[in-house]
């Protein structure tokens, strides 16, 4: 995947309406401090068109970015967020719920966990969540390059574990300082957007 336009095209609040999209959309989901934006950003070859920012929890609409006029990167709001108050969290709750029961043109959700520590509460209830939709979560095991390489293949191990993934899951390590996984990421869209 070669990305050369990207466009903001549609920014969802709480009381927003759904786009009905004609082209695929590809979701992204994630701890608010996982690394989220800069995945996106990494993969959309852009500096800083995902907020990234050092107070977590910065996404709080969910938002379409047309890639290339062929499909779109959906960025769902941060979960897990601390000092949000439980009606916000309530709200985001609903708004990712809506979004995925109403859109027809999502085909892959990529869910974001840290490679450095084991799934959090709310990684499993959001993996479980996600698979109960009738959906396979591809997980991006976040902050490669803040591991040895000694210690890859053991937390790796330790997500799987902690998901209770199957074999034929999909979990690909992320570096967004190396861009290490992107390739492979770009492989997987790909294959996605061929099989349409």
């Amino acid at each position: 995947m070669v990305i050369k336009n990207v466009n903001l095209e549609t920014v969802c609040g709480i009381t927003s309406k759904i786009p009905e999209n004609e082209r695929i959309e590809f979701a992204f989901a994630g701890k608010s401090n996982v690394g989220k934006s800069s995945l996106i950003n990494g993969l959309m070859n852009r500096k800083a068109l995902a907020r990234t920012s050092a107070q977590p929890g910065k996404t709080q609409t969910i938002n379409f970015y047309n890639i290339n006029g062929q499909c779109y990167f959906v960025d769902l709001p941060g979960y897990g967020y601390t000092t949000a108050n439980v009606k916000v969290k309530e709200q985001w709750g609903k708004m990712v719920e809506r979004y995925l029961h109403k859109t027809k043109m999502l085909r892959a959700i990529f869910l974001l966990i840290d490679i450095r520590h084991e799934p959090s509460g709310n990684d499993k209830t959001m993996y479980e969540w996600m698979l109960h939709y009738g959906f396979h979560p591809i997980i991006i095991a976040t902050k490669l390059d803040k591991l040895k390489k000694s210690q890859v293949q053991k937390n790796i191990k330790m997500i799987r574990t902690g998901l209770k993934m199957d074999e034929e899951s999909i979990l690909i390590p992320y570096s967004s300082l190396t861009k290490q996984g992107r390739e492979e990421i770009y492989a997987l869209l790909d294959k996605l957007m061929e099989e349409e």
